[in-house]
């Protein structure tokens, strides 16, 4: 595909057209049975299906994901297929852990601003539901071995080295390659740091879920979250199953801590959920979308991505991601109507939001003049976030994106900011701008 060239910057502007996703779900529940491309190509075909946006328009698809079935590696040229995007069109797939969305956004809307595409998908998906367990190391490198066997003598020598632990499955687990800890151990270490409480971890989980019930009862996301048929009874599924109405601070607190069980603040019930979804949203150059007779929600103005230390600032990625755009792009906090931040635990944003407060953490840690400022929670997350919506791994970022879009065409806010963490202390933060601002 040859890049088009354009003289008029105005011509390659990255903008945020619409963005769907499939009900959010708990793991082990109604999408068992389903796989990842699944879950995508139903939230690529309801994109396509509500925008009117002919699928031979679409010159690029590319997905987030975290979770890799071995049968389909490449989950974005799957999903393409499978939701009638022409196949000559590429798609292809990135991981970023819990940003993994955000990426694919962000080459999305660079290949845009490029001029190699005008129309481009991008979200991600996730199932928990049904994760690639391997053969132990020892076992398969003896199965390897028997294919070169001549005899049974020579599968009796390779197996018989083998020991009972070398027959149990290789069960992914949950920690980080680097320093051993799950994500959950590493949040108490930085809550410990921070001073966070239990009050306040509980605090704001249960306010996530307050906001994301409220939402749903308001129809906030009755336009954007498509139906799944999941077959083979293909019972329809229309709406996420996370957000809990009686979840109250008093709730909360009856729940004993999950990773430090003598004095951490983390639980079930303030820590993000294990998700299966999809996410899919619509990006263009502004041309192109006023060619179309497309109304775009945000224009996508930057974007910064950040590593820190995986042991003490792991889930930092806002607190070390957020301050370079507003600096970079000579903003404020105040400047900013929408934010837009992943919750993977309740302490993880408590503690976020205490750097971005601090003015040693901003002196000391990233050599800043002045520290961003309060985050104002009225508008923070005002919908609900992962904690209580959930959080499908690679896709979360296609929801905060569309979500942060779909409050600035509310509130007829200037500017927009979504930000995450990610495993492997990666952060990453992105702005957006209403386009009639």
């Amino acid at each position: 595909m040859s890049p088009k060239k354009n003289t008029n910057n105005r011509l390659n502007t990255p903008v945020l057209v619409e963005g769907v996703r499939t009900p959010f779900l708990r793991s082990n529940g109604a999408y068992t049975s389903l796989m990842s491309h699944d879950l995508g190509r139903h939230a690529v075909s309801g994109l396509l299906s509500k925008t009117g946006v002919p699928a031979e328009e679409i010159g690029l698809l590319t997905m987030g994901t975290v979770i890799f079935d071995p049968r389909a590696p490449n989950v974005a040229r799957e999903i393409s297929l499978g939701a009638g995007i022409p196949q000559d069109i590429p798609a292809f797939t990135v991981t970023m852990a819990c940003i993994s969305a955000n990426v694919a956004a962000t080459n999305a809307t660079d290949a845009i601003r490029l001029g190699n595409v005008e129309l481009a998908i991008a979200g991600g998906t996730d199932t928990c539901s049904d994760p690639p367990i391997r053969l132990s190391k020892n076992l398969r490198q003896a199965l390897v071995k028997t294919q070169k066997a001549k005899g049974p003598a020579d599968y009796f020598k390779i197996l018989s080295a083998l020991g009972p632990k070398d027959i149990l499955p290789d069960i992914p687990a949950a920690t980080e390659f680097s320093t051993g800890l799950t994500m959950g151990q590493s949040c108490e270490r930085a809550a410990k740091a921070w001073g966070v409480t239990r009050e306040e971890t509980d605090a704001y989980a249960a306010m996530s879920h307050q906001r994301a019930v409220a939402a749903w009862k308001e129809g906030v996301y009755a336009d954007e979250v498509v139906t799944v048929h999941v077959p083979p009874s293909f019972k329809s599924v229309i709406e996420d199953n996370g957000p809990r109405g009686d979840t109250t601070p008093e709730t909360l607190a009856k729940l004993r801590p999950a990773f430090d069980r003598q004095f951490g603040v983390s639980t079930a019930g303030n820590s993000s959920f294990l998700t299966d979804g999809a996410t899919a949203v619509l990006f263009a150059s502004e041309n192109k979308a006023i060619s179309l007779g497309l109304k775009p929600k945000a224009i996508v103005v930057d974007q910064v991505y950040t590593g820190a230390d995986p042991l003490e600032e792991l889930l930092m990625g806002p607190a070390m991601s957020i301050p370079k755009l507003l600096q970079r792009n000579n903003l404020k906090v105040d400047d900013i109507d929408v934010w837009e931040i992943h919750e993977a635990f309740a302490a993880q944003m408590v503690f976020n939001l205490k750097c971005l407060a601090s003015k040693d953490f901003a002196e000391n840690r990233l050599g800043m003049d002045a520290p961003v400022g309060e985050i104002p929670l009225d508008k923070l997350n005002v919908w609900g976030g992962s904690l209580s919506l959930g959080h499908p791994f690679g896709a979360t970022g296609g929801r905060l994106l569309n979500t942060a879009a779909r409050r600035l065409q509310e509130n007829g806010g200037r500017y927009a900011v979504v930000s995450g963490c990610a495993a492997g202390g990666q952060g990453s933060a992105i702005l957006l701008k209403h386009p009639e601002a």
